[in-house]
């Protein structure tokens, strides 16, 4: 099984959004795909119409006698199976905090579970912290959606001081998001990012209005209008990502 996570530092550039659609288009594919929501908004339990409810909250899930497959719900809309948030996630940190080896912890959980699964993906609440710390420990690609921002070099070259910190960092990916061709700061801006960060993913994400109405929907773009540009760059997105982490 190989393990992703969807994170940034910063919040609202579209790290839920990719990590929904890329399970969604895994799963279209024919992968089995687990989707671990850690972001206590529980924004991806949502999409996916899954009661959001942790079972004796973030203490019982990380604790000595945490087990995932307990938590592991079915979606109705999809293959996907989800491990739920709720706002018991909060404290994750100080439940991490409280193991023998926080940063190995979620490993530990997701070891179990790893012959029925092709891909598991992390979707992570903007920080940087000790379950941040624990996340990157765990996966093997690190998807981090780019907005075209003139901050955006800067929030990636955080991450990547951040990776170079592990003994074995997982291959730093990242995603333009929300990329409006039609701006020319945004052309400028793409242009800047893929010279300065070539590891940067061929498929760019656009803004579309398909994308804002998921959290209307509660389903993934690639069943709400599965022949948009939208849904066509998600599912393209898989496709760099797969080749990203099964040549690894």
């Amino acid at each position: 099984m190989k393990v992703a996570a969807t994170y940034s530092i910063k919040g609202g550039v579209g790290k839920t959004s990719t990590a929904v659609n890329v399970a969604f288009e895994a799963a279209r594919a024919g992968a089995r795909v687990l989707v671990w929501d850690l972001d206590p908004q529980g924004a991806a339990t949502y999409v996916f119409r899954v009661r959001p409810k942790v079972r004796g909250g973030s203490r019982k899930l990380v604790g000595a006698d945490g087990d995932l497959a307990r938590h592991i719900r079915g979606s109705d809309l999809s293959p996907v199976h989800v491990v739920p948030a709720d706002f018991s996630l909060r404290h994750l940190d100080l439940h991490l905090e409280g193991t023998k080896r926080p940063t190995e912890r979620l490993a530990s959980l997701l070891e179990p579970v790893q012959d029925h699964y092709d891909l598991a993906i992390l979707d992570c609440p903007p920080s940087i912290s000790l379950a941040s710390e624990s996340v990157i420990a765990t996966v093997d690609g690190l998807l981090v959606p780019v907005i075209p921002a003139p901050l955006a070099s800067r929030t990636l070259a955080q991450v990547a001081r951040l990776l170079r910190d592990q003994a074995e960092p997982p291959s730093l990916l990242p995603i333009l998001s929300m990329v409006d061709r039609r701006r020319a700061l945004h052309r400028e801006l793409v242009d800047e990012l893929t010279a300065d960060w070539p590891q940067l993913l061929p498929t760019a994400v656009p803004a579309a209005a398909v994308v804002e109405r998921m959290g209307v929907e509660r389903a993934p773009v690639g069943l709400m209008a599965p022949r948009s540009a939208a849904a066509q760059a998600y599912r393209s997105l898989w496709a760099d990502v797969a080749s990203t982490l099964w040549s690894a």
